[in-house]
């Protein structure tokens, strides 16, 4: 693939709890293209399972609500 076949973006939002402000929630959404025949299902399975498995959620397990969304296309 590409380099400019992926891109990402994240948002945060920061809520007051206990009078402090903290970081409670990110939201990640994927852009991707792949190359015609590319195995689709390989890119879902990956997907679905990208908070399960990257190490940066995995750190703010419990503390921060990580959620993703993602556009697929085939190009």
């Amino acid at each position: 693939m590409a380099n400019d076949a992926i891109s990402v973006a994240a948002e945060g939002t920061n809520e007051v709890v206990d009078r402090i402000v903290k970081l409670t929630r990110i939201h990640v959404h994927y852009t991707i293209t792949l190359p015609e025949g590319a195995p689709r299902d390989k890119v879902d399975r990956a997907l679905n399972t990208h908070v399960a498995k990257c190490p940066t959620a995995a750190s703010l397990k419990g503390a921060v609500k990580v959620t993703w969304s993602a556009e697929v296309t085939e190009g």
